[in-house]
């Protein structure tokens, strides 16, 4: 029995017999998508009821075939089978260019725009003009050197923003701040200048003394990547030379060591005044993460000198023991003394490339603005139907968000970043003494460039940033900032009723995103801000990347896991701190706290019988030390400032303020250097806002944490909280005991801390209700029709194709 073809004519034919066939070989296309489905075997099947069933179904499709495919031409002419097999292409979805608009320089997205590349080359200009000839581009700087550090926008007294933004006065003048390295002076210091007005300077006012009380030690100036570079060329041109024998023997040491790189460590030393760093030794595998590669040689560079030749080794660590130099290492290797354990030079047990070993698969879900995207970028001002604001980067503190207006309303004046910070445990001496403030280093200069479709939504709108830091010319992050609106695939509040009347009301969740990544050497942290329809605003902090691993010896699981065959994956806290200065109704504002409390009472229908009774307990805090929450305390479950107006059922309008974090524990206050991080004694603490207290930190406490610039705790003094312009100070982490599955990379899922600010009886009603999103219908309805339910026409609004661009990539290096 052989199957016969059932085909759409008036006389079944095999292929190739029909005239009209041969004629047209678009035709056989498309009788071949018809005909193949509907073979049937050829057998009596007189009393089976599927082929009954199958007959009846052929016949009906024959019939829909014959329909549809005869038309005004005819179905076997040229127009007709045309029409019939070319598919119709459905029309572009409407679009904006991908990028962001240029920024103009009215309006007040200009006020907290970070400085243009004209701006920072104006400034640069100026201060080699005033500072005389005796500046060295940072670039190539030695610390004996007078450098120009870094630029970036000084931002303009938050009172003078306000009169521009609500009373229309001018605006301030647009400034810069600018950090000056004087190494080349008879005492040595940093200095912090401000230069203005911009864009034509003409003044500049140093502020060292105002902001610090005094000169910075020079001792305290971030490493510059010309002094990295010349202590790798002390490491590996001067040092390493001197061990070649274990190094061949244990490492495959190559000409000159280039197979092996350095990994740097903070803070530097033991006490105020010191600089002096321990740097591990990694192999250097193309196309992978060194991090996991370390050879168990670890060396104490004493860098305090101005001049690099008087720097010198002071320890050498190597897999377990110290010794006092890389010669001392060397004797004894020779004289059989040193246990070594042989490194593969391919990697410590594993292959650690982030490429795939399986080939690419069907292209993951893609979301779309079928009807062009509902928000605008235009410079530094993000603006949609609900929400407006100014994004930035602060080269040092990181991304951060300014006038931000809910229905033209302002909620908050500034949510920013101030710092992140890491501190690891361990057996070797990188690891047991790292405590990383990622400010010092830089959130915003070592953010990195955007993946589209990784990073952020393939359709997202893709901004750059300007920045000018170690060079004399500005340079440009590309695709620095993502701005997207996301379907979240979740209901923000929905109810089905069948119980009386039937109908169903609901909202999905979307939210307008802001989104940034630092990439903080081994770990990238993921910075976003988040912004919801009923008026929420969430700040997230992932992290991702690779870990940060030591070689394995002795107890070494005392302090991580075992993830390679030589490699300790080293237990560490990740921490960050957020500024959040809100204006709840205004500028004065009040703390209140509430919670929940179970009080026994008498049932009032039976007084002989006694229950717990579920009540609120509220309470308005009046001083900063009463609105302080140490990290690990129990503090009110609900927390929010509160403005002096009332709603309309007499509740004071108020935000209240909500951290998601599972932080490890904080350093204890008998450390050394925790004044240096003493934010982190705090989940939340809220302040008076005072323009001498911007920065929770500063990018000197990294190279001395013994004598912090800023030490948070001083802005806890006891003052009142009450009837004040307040700030709120969050701090968000979590423990990361590394594992096998963070190999190669650790991934952002469960590693995701932040705080949420939600309305709390700010308004009158949820004011999601008045979405044009939102769904409604009952159950004497169709809901299949537009009039009834929008999302019945999502078949023609959505018939459209995204206008895709083609993929981009910002790049390895800063431009």
């Amino acid at each position: 029995m052989y199957p016969t073809c059932l085909w759409p004519s008036s006389t079944t034919q095999r292929p190739g017999t029909s005239r009209d066939y041969k004629r047209h070989p678009a035709s056989r296309f498309c009788l071949l998508s018809f005909c193949l489905p509907f073979c049937i075997p050829n057998q009596e099947t007189e009393d089976s009821p599927e082929a009954l069933a199958m007959a009846v179904f052929i016949i009906l499709f024959l019939c829909s075939v014959l329909v549809i495919g005869v038309g005004e031409t005819g179905a076997g002419s040229d127009e007709g089978v045309k029409r019939e097999c070319t598919p119709v292409q459905p029309p572009r979805c409407p679009s904006v260019t991908p990028s962001a608009q240029p920024r103009t320089h009215a309006g007040h997205s200009q006020l907290f725009a970070d400085l243009s590349q004209e701006e920072l080359t104006a400034v640069m200009s100026f201060l080699t003009q005033q500072l005389g000839p005796g500046l060295v581009d940072a670039a190539q700087a030695r610390p004996s050197d007078n450098c120009i550090f870094s630029v970036e926008l000084q931002l303009p007294p938050k009172a003078a923003a306000l009169a521009h933004l609500d009373r229309g006065h001018p605006p301030p003048p647009r400034e810069a701040l600018a950090i000056v390295f004087f190494g080349g002076q008879a005492q040595p210091n940093v200095s912090e200048l401000v230069v203005g007005p911009l864009p034509h300077p003409s003044y500049i006012r140093d502020v060292t003394l105002e902001r610090h009380g005094g000169p910075l030690p020079y001792h305290r100036r971030p490493v510059l990547m010309r002094e990295y570079l010349d202590i790798d060329q002390m490491i590996f041109d001067r040092e390493l030379p001197q061990a070649t024998g274990l190094l061949h023997h244990c490492c495959f040491y190559g000409r000159q060591g280039r197979n092996l790189v350095t990994m740097n460590t903070a803070p530097r030393g033991l006490q105020s005044g010191d600089r002096a760093t321990w740097f591990g030794l990694y192999y250097n595998i193309s196309g992978a993460g060194f991090y996991l590669h370390p050879l168990g040689l670890e060396l104490l560079v004493d860098h305090k000198a101005l001049d690099p030749t008087r720097w010198t080794i002071r320890k050498v660590f190597f897999q377990g023991c110290y010794y006092e130099s890389l010669a001392q290492l060397e004797d004894q290797f020779e004289a059989g003394l040193v246990n070594v354990v042989l490194i593969p030079d391919n990697g410590t047990g594993a292959s650690w490339s982030l490429k795939s070993s399986v080939p690419p698969g069907p292209a993951p879900p893609l979301q779309f603005y079928p009807q062009g995207p509902r928000f605008r970028v235009q410079g530094s001002q993000v603006a949609s139907s609900l929400w407006t604001f100014s994004f930035g980067l602060g080269a040092f503190s990181g991304p951060r968000v300014f006038d931000i207006r809910f229905q033209g309303e302002r909620v908050a004046y500034e949510v920013s970043v101030q710092e992140a910070l890491t501190v690891y445990g361990g057996n070797s001496p990188c690891a047991l003494r790292s405590r990383y403030t990622d400010g010092g280093f830089g959130l915003g200069h070592f953010s990195s460039p955007l993946t589209r479709g990784v990073d952020c939504p393939y359709l997202a709108t893709y901004v750059d940033w300007h920045f000018l830091l170690e060079s004399q010319t500005p340079k440009t992050l590309h695709d620095a900032f993502c701005v997207f609106e996301q379907n979240q695939g979740l209901p923000l509040r929905r109810h089905h009723s069948d119980i009386h009347s039937h109908y169903f009301g609901g909202l999905t969740e979307t939210v307008l995103v802001v989104r940034s990544v630092s990439t903080m050497l081994n770990y990238d942290y993921v910075w976003d801000m988040v912004f919801y329809p009923s008026g929420a605003i969430e700040v997230k902090f992932r992290a991702t990347g690779y870990i940060s691993s030591a070689f394995l010896f002795g107890a070494a699981r005392r302090y991580g896991n075992q993830v390679g065959q030589h490699t300790l994956g080293t237990a560490h806290t990740h921490s960050a701190h957020f500024k959040v200065d809100l204006d709840v109704g205004g500028l004065e504002n009040w703390v209140w706290a509430e919670d929940m409390a179970f009080v026994p009472t008498a049932v009032p229908w039976s007084p002989e019988h006694q229950m717990q009774r579920l009540q609120v307990t509220r309470k308005r805090l009046e001083t900063e030390e009463q609105a302080t929450f140490p990290l690990g305390s129990t503090h009110p479950r609900y927390l929010y400032l509160a403005s002096k107006h009332s709603n309309k059922w007499g509740h004071p309008r108020g935000y209240r303020i909500q951290v998601f974090s599972f932080a490890g524990e904080p350093l204890p206050q008998n450390s050394s250097m925790e004044r240096a991080f003493s934010w982190g004694r705090y989940q939340l603490a809220v302040t008076q806002r005072k323009e001498e207290e911007p920065s929770s930190t500063s990018i000197y406490n990294l190279n001395d944490p013994w004598t912090p610039t800023v030490d948070f705790t001083d802005f806890i003094n006891n003052e009142t909280v009450a009837g004040q312009d307040l700030v709120a100070w969050v701090t968000a982490g979590f423990l990361h005991i590394p594992h096998a599955e963070d190999i190669p990379n650790t991934v952002t899922v469960g590693n995701a801390v932040g705080f949420f600010l939600r309305p709390y009886n700010f308004f009158d009603q949820d004011p999601s209700f008045d979405s044009a999103d939102s769904i409604y219908f009952r159950g004497d309805q169709d809901a299949t029709t537009c009039e009834v339910n929008p999302l019945a026409c999502l078949p023609q609004a959505a018939a459209c194709v995204p206008d895709l661009p083609a993929f981009s990539h910002g790049g390895f290096s800063h431009e």
